[in-house]
């Protein structure tokens, strides 16, 4: 799912294309993406686009009339540009994976998503009442001071990766990122938040505003002005997430992970977990106590089972 840093900078490279611009027509093929009815999704075209902003891991078109189009990728949603062009008229929208455009004189934004579970929403809402409606109110941590950051972490005791993927506690943090940051302020994802240090907390703090930052500044260059056609959860150059037994670029042990539904963990149990490796749900179920505690253990386990 396009998380903070790919999300600001869709949204930076939909300023220098459609700001300014009228919406001229709306098309929408799947029957699956709009979760609204009031206002009609009618009303939008013909309005001018006067701002964009970004609602946790939300798009928001700001249209004339205090109209807002409110864009949710979820998992497989991506988004392309296609700048207008006279003989080869506007861009086709392909369902399956095609959901919408939205067609300026200037071009078309083309949203699609792979799969076929459609995931993706678009909300037509009035106003900053009607953003507040779809806000889960996650903190926003670039914005936050060191007491704010602590206060919203330990208003409850959950596991680190909980905390930082729920949107009603931090805002634009997903799978892929928290991975990078729990890595990166060298801390386990089991770990329970209010059983951190002080230390420990201001180390996830400052590690939230790096990995974030970098990132974002990252994919800006990689961006380098064009449109962002490579967002992607799995990235060259992540410390951990998607990098499953390969190296820890810090210590070059192997990466672990913990599997859950359709996601996973990623970690490096030397500088995260003190070696301890944490619990597969499927393979611990399996093992029972069997289970690996450490690195060593695992290694043995493989050697023996071949």
């Amino acid at each position: 799912m396009p998380e903070l840093p790919d999300i600001t900078v869709y949204i930076e490279a939909l300023e220098t294309r459609i700001l300014g611009q009228t919406l001229e027509a709306i098309r929408v093929v799947s029957p699956f993406l709009l979760r609204t009815a009031n206002p009609p999704l009618a009303d939008a075209s013909g309005k001018k686009v006067l701002q964009l902003r970004r609602l946790g891991k939300r798009i928001c078109i700001g249209l004339e009339e205090d109209l807002w189009l409110v864009l949710h990728l979820m998992i497989a949603g991506r988004l392309h540009w296609y700048p207008f062009r006279a003989k080869s008229g506007r861009v086709k929208v392909s369902p399956p994976r095609g959901l919408a455009a939205f067609d300026f004189s200037n071009g078309s934004l083309l949203w699609t998503e792979a799969g076929s579970k459609k995931r993706a929403s678009l909300h037509v809402v009035s106003g900053e009442e009607g953003l507040r409606s779809l806000d889960p109110g996650g903190l926003e941590v670039l914005d936050a001071t060191p007491k704010q950051f602590t206060a919203t972490l330990l208003s409850a005791n959950h596991t680190l990766k909980r905390a930082l993927t729920d949107p009603r506690l931090f805002s634009g943090i997903g799978n892929a990122y928290s991975d990078e940051i729990l890595w990166e302020a060298k801390l386990s994802p089991l770990a329970l938040t209010q059983k951190l240090s002080v230390l420990e907390i201001k180390r996830l703090y400052e590690a939230i505003r790096c990995s974030l930052i970098h990132w974002t500044d990252r994919l800006r260059a990689e961006a380098a002005g064009k449109f962002p056609e490579n967002v992607t959860a799995f990235r060259e150059g992540m410390a951990v997430h998607g990098r499953y037994k390969q190296p820890c670029p810090r210590c070059g042990g192997k990466i672990q992970r913990i599997r859950y539904a359709s996601n996973e963990t990623n970690y490096c149990p030397t500088c995260q977990t003190a070696g301890k490796l944490l619990a597969d749900r499927a393979l611990s179920r399996l093992l029972r106590e069997d289970w690996p505690r450490s690195l060593d253990e695992l290694e043995l386990l493989i050697a023996t089972s071949k």
